[in-house]
């Protein structure tokens, strides 16, 4: 069978920079998204109706953690992961390639997949390109990803070469996996592009990519430890070799500087647990810079985290407070502060498509509201 494309409207373009409506099975997605990591079915120290509230209609969940726990057949009882986690948008999942990456001291890659051992109980799971793709329909994802194989920074060629021939043998077997599962489900299957920095392995990975047809496109293997300009170099030059009438997605990004250079080059989607990792650990981002909240300059403040935006709709939670409940390890501090940061991707859109999507990194940075959350250093 065929299946019908995901639909993407490009609504409006300056240079690269473009925004678009992506239509999928659970509602409309505005773009350029920063989609909240839940990786265990969770944004962590949220609730989904506060990511809902926010304004955020796609959030990312991960195959391989989920697989362990709850485990599918359970997650399947619910009729998937919308249900479960009582989250009636959309959802994408990882296929578990990133943990082939962050976790090569507990799996062993062959032709076949990979086999985990997992680092809850011990365990042996083998994931292949099929099953990763059965998991993602159990799961009922919105959008699900090819298992792949993603290379650190410090890989030489033969190493990006590899893992490159391999994403693309698995590609093919997931893609013939997917259109198999005729049985109504409507979730999307994204392709991935690797090859490290090296820019004829990228121009060959973009191209495989496409030929597959698939209704969306990744740029994987960027943000695993190599330099900001390693990371716009290898960007610019893989994104501009994607076709535009689907969503592009770039894996792992989620500090403003690495999102402004997304957006520059026409990326549609970005994920990252930064963000909410950040605000767990007291640091808020605020439209005058990032600041600490625990440092002892805040202690008698009475003023808001960020007097520019509704931090926390009709309650009135100052710094003072704020730096009290961090330093009483009080879960509430947690939550208050991660959704803080969440609340800046809503922000950020409507001041940019005010600005005449003048999305660039560039034509950020000479907004000064912009350039503080860019450039501005972290508070001690």
């Amino acid at each position: 069978m065929t299946r019908p494309a995901t639909t993407f409207d490009t609504l409006a373009v300056d240079a690269r920079a473009r925004a678009g409506r992506l239509h999928l099975a659970h509602g409309t997605v505005d773009t350029p998204v920063f989609m909240p990591v839940g990786t265990a079915a969770t944004v962590k120290a949220m609730r989904p109706r506060d990511v809902a509230r926010i304004g955020y209609r796609l959030i990312l969940a991960n195959t391989y953690h989920l697989m362990l726990r709850p485990g599918a057949e359970t997650i399947g009882r619910f009729g998937g992961l919308h249900r479960f986690m009582s989250w009636p948008h959309n959802v994408l999942t990882d296929s578990g390639g990133y943990q082939v990456f962050s976790l090569a001291a507990r799996r062993t890659i062959d032709a076949d997949g990979v086999v985990f051992r997992s680092h809850i109980d011990g365990a042996t799971h083998r994931l292949t390109p099929e099953r990763a793709v059965e998991l993602q329909h159990t799961f009922d994802s919105d959008i699900q990803m090819v298992l792949d194989v993603c290379t650190g920074a410090d890989a030489g060629r033969a190493e990006a070469r590899a893992a490159l021939d391999t994403t693309h043998a698995w590609a093919e077997r997931a893609k013939r996996r997917w259109l198999e599962l005729d049985d109504g489900y409507r979730g999307q299957l994204f392709g991935i592009v690797q090859g490290n920095v090296f820019h004829d392995l990228r121009k060959e990975s973009a191209a495989r990519t496409v030929d597959l047809g698939l209704p969306g496109i990744a740029i994987g293997g960027l943000s695993v430890g190599e330099t900001f300009d390693q990371f716009y170099d290898t960007l610019a030059f893989t994104a501009e070799r994607l076709p535009g009438d689907v969503p592009r997605y770039v894996m792992g990004i989620g500090t403003p500087e690495y999102v402004l250079a997304a957006i520059e080059h026409g990326i549609d989607m970005f994920d990252c647990v930064f963000p909410t990792r950040a605000g767990r650990t007291g640091t808020l981002f605020t439209t005058g810079g990032r600041i600490n909240v625990r440092n002892a300059r805040f202690i008698h403040s009475d003023n808001p985290p960020d007097p520019l935006i509704d931090s926390f709709g009709p309650d009135r939670f100052s710094l003072g407070y704020l730096r009290h409940l961090f330093k009483s390890n009080e879960t509430l501090g947690a939550m208050l502060a991660t959704a803080l940061p969440s609340l800046i991707a809503p922000c950020w859109r409507r001041a940019q498509l005010k600005m005449s999507l003048n999305l660039a990194r560039q034509s950020a940075r000479t907004n000064s509201r912009m350039k503080c959350l860019v450039s501005k250093p972290l508070a001690s």
